[in-house]
């Protein structure tokens, strides 16, 4: 299938910008970037805290007021290097009023200053903390998922093979699942549609800059886990984009879950581009993604 023509027009009107490639810059002037580029979400949803998720800051998102609530603890993306809780307040609020279940947005900390494996260690903490204090905060722990988008359904994926706790659902979009950055996809997306393949292994770079990990390692790598470790994790729903340099790896990751029988949904949105999820307000594919999600969330939590 053709480029969509939304993503068309965006990708036409992100290159009038004449912004310099991610990879030119240093990470903080990436951020800054992001930053200023930053449309305030409008959404409008029961409740919004900032918790202090045992040492790592979060946001709790709360569609209503109703008691023993399911928790997506949700990772974002942006390579591991950029991103916050602001950059996927959007998601957020869309996930929690659409599954109704509380979304927990995790501020995990970024790399290169906190390189690998720092941002994982932040997610299994705040996942412990989720389940430890669901309660307090008006919700089941039985009822615990864990997800996120590109880099945050790196660690989401990691976080489901570790297992702190007992997860009933992993929701994974355009997930990093090889760093070794050597499929297909790369090639056949490498410019042109956003997310290129320079730019991904910039982030990698940056995210393994403190030399405790490497692309083969399971922990960096969760494509490379083996099939004990795979099998144990819990149901799975997988997004992938046609036009993304990380859409082979996703779509292997899927079919690894599936082969070893982990009940996995696996939908690739043809003519979109990688961070299309995030672009609700000018994607109709992004609203799609948003409802096919929280649907599958509220499944799975529901049960």
């Amino acid at each position: 299938m053709p480029l969509h023509p939304q993503a068309q027009t965006l990708l036409t009107l992100m290159a009038n910008l004449g912004l310099a490639p991610i990879e030119s810059g240093t990470p903080q002037q990436a951020r800054d970037s992001r930053a200023a580029r930053l449309v305030p979400a409008t959404e409008a949803i029961h409740e919004i805290r900032d918790v202090d998720a045992g040492g790592v800051p979060a946001r709790l998102y709360r569609p209503d007021a109703q008691q023993g609530l399911g928790v997506l603890v949700y990772l974002h993306g942006g390579g591991w290097v950029v991103g916050d809780l602001e950059s996927h307040d959007n998601v957020c609020r869309s996930l929690a009023n659409r599954s109704g279940h509380a979304v927990l947005s995790v501020d995990y900390r970024l790399a290169p200053e906190h390189p690998f494996p720092a941002a994982l260690g932040d997610s299994v903490q705040a996942t412990r903390w989720a389940h430890a204090n669901a309660e307090s905060l008006g919700c089941d722990p039985q009822r615990l998922a864990i997800g996120g988008d590109s880099a945050g359904a790196n660690l989401a994926a990691v976080v489901a093979q570790i297992a702190p706790v007992p997860l009933r659902y992993q929701m994974l979009i355009y997930p990093v699942a090889d760093c070794r950055c050597g499929t297909a996809s790369y090639a056949e997306n490498a410019t042109g549609y956003f997310l290129t393949a320079t730019a991904m292994q910039w982030f990698v770079d940056h995210y393994l800059a403190g030399g405790h990990g490497s692309p083969e390692d399971p922990r960096v790598s969760p494509l490379l886990a083996d099939d004990a470790t795979l099998r144990a994790t819990p149901p799975a729903l997988v997004i992938t984009a046609e036009f993304d340099p990380l859409r082979d790896e996703g779509e292997q990751y899927a079919a690894r879950l599936a082969a070893l029988g982990v009940v996995t949904t696996h939908v690739r949105f043809s003519g979109m581009i990688h961070g299309f999820f995030s672009m609700p307000e000018w994607l109709d594919d992004a609203r799609a993604a948003h409802a096919l999600a929280a649907q599958s969330l509220k499944t799975a939590l529901d049960r």
